[in-house]
């Protein structure tokens, strides 16, 4: 593994913060779009199931590893994983420009569904070559650094796109929340350029027996990745590890709600302050994994999100006071930002050279898969068994989620020698 510093003593936190502020520009819109939008949709008119039908348009994400396919098959220079994300930068802003150049009232909602499909898609793509960039610079001593400040970034980006966004659309009207994403989207992009490619050649690990690389990826890389047993190891924990945390928060909101908080205090207590505790989870979670080792983390985070989960569901079942709520709350925000740290940074430590693009998007894939998945099964759960059926449903997934992670945390830290903080 490399050395602690990440090469020299030299500092890399330039380059991920710069990597930060791109996660952060990319996710806000999409967040904007999918959980700001519908209350101004709301109160345009728009019935429940033209709403509804709009969350469609995220389906793209789950096919980020066909996205990834073109990026590491049609390389765009010597930079290739950072002229991409400038040409994908450039797309994604100039979608949302257009998106608010729209009349929300009086235009067919076709159109808005399209644009809103186009927005997903580019924010999606663009999201690869970023990931896939972090990797190629990035040394093996600095990734789960970088898992958790993109963790990090995505919940400020929810505070950006679940809570300002909805302020300034309030205060300027449709277009500025589009027009500001967009301006910091084009900002971000404008200093790609600043991350050196070649900062650490080594950065890409060398490839785990069984791997396959190839200059032209395709249908075959694909089901390559799952040759190699530590990655076989790893899918099963990218599926079962963080969505049952993420399904508890989906559902936090409607659950205060129906206990009687009032819609400003739960915005304030979920959004802001939730928001933020995630973020803070996220930082502490990649210096813990650091200082113990991701095969202990993972554990260890785990049975953190037991607990929490585990304190929600006796505030819900014995109907405790609202302290006790707000408590529970911030415990999952905690445990929730503390895996999504972990998860994303180990997700760079399984690929192979040369398709770090396609490999990191069919990880991506299986994520938000099941990520997706959870909350729908979690909401028939809440409609026949109410919060105590939900609850108890996703403590018997993390419960999975901790078994797994103790049976395979060492498997899937051999390939290729390296160890993401240590065994």
């Amino acid at each position: 593994m490399s050395a602690a510093n990440g090469g020299g003593g030299r500092s890399w936190w330039p380059q991920q913060l710069l990597l930060g502020w791109l996660h952060l520009i990319l996710a806000a819109p999409i967040i904007y779009l999918y959980v700001g939008l519908p209350l101004v949709m709301r109160q345009h008119g728009w019935t429940g199931t033209e709403i509804g039908l709009l969350q469609l348009a995220g389906l793209p994400a789950i096919l980020k590893f066909l996205l990834a396919i073109p990026i590491d098959r049609y390389p765009l220079g010597r930079a290739s994983y950072r002229n991409w994300t400038v040409l994908l930068g450039l797309c994604y802003a100039a979608s949302l420009l257009m998106l608010g150049a729209q009349a929300l009232e009086d235009r067919p909602h076709w159109l808005l569904f399209l644009l809103a499909v186009m927005v997903n898609l580019l924010g999606t793509w663009a999201d690869v070559p970023v990931n896939a960039l972090a990797i190629q610079i990035l040394p093996e001593s600095e990734r789960i650094r970088a898992g958790a400040i993109r963790s990090a970034a995505t919940s400020l980006g929810a505070i950006v796109g679940g809570g300002i966004m909805l302020l300034v659309h309030a205060r300027l009207g449709w277009a500025w929340p589009f027009h500001s994403l967009a301006l910091c989207l084009l900002c971000g992009t404008l200093l790609v350029p600043l991350l050196n490619v070649r900062a650490d050649s080594t950065a890409t690990p060398p490839a785990p027996a069984g791997a396959a690389t190839a200059a032209q990826p395709g249908w075959r890389e694909w089901r390559g990745y799952f040759a190699v047993p530590q990655h076989r190891a790893w899918a099963l924990l990218v599926l079962c590890y963080f969505p049952f945390i993420g399904a508890a928060w989906v559902y936090l909101k409607p659950l205060l709600l129906d206990h009687g908080f009032a819609p400003e205090r739960i915005a304030l207590i979920v959004g802001v302050i939730g928001g933020l505790v995630g973020a803070v989870a996220s930082m502490a979670a990649g210096r813990i994994t650091r200082l113990l080792g991701a095969a202990t983390a993972l554990p260890v985070f785990a049975a953190g999100g037991l607990l929490a989960l585990g304190a929600l569901a006796v505030a819900t079942i014995a109907g405790m006071g609202p302290t006790a709520f707000i408590a529970a709350a911030l415990a999952v925000a905690l445990a929730m930002g503390a895996s999504a740290g972990l998860v994303f940074g180990l997700m760079m430590y399984h690929t192979r050279p040369g398709l770090a693009a396609l490999d990191y998007g069919i990880q991506s894939s299986l994520f938000i898969a099941a990520r997706t998945a959870v909350p729908v099964a979690a909401g028939v759960l809440l409609d026949r068994f109410g919060y105590p059926g939900m609850l108890t449903g996703l403590l018997g997934g993390l419960a999975l989620a901790l078994a797994l992670a103790l049976r395979r945390r060492k498997r899937i830290f051999i390939a290729g020698g390296h160890t993401a903080g240590g065994v």
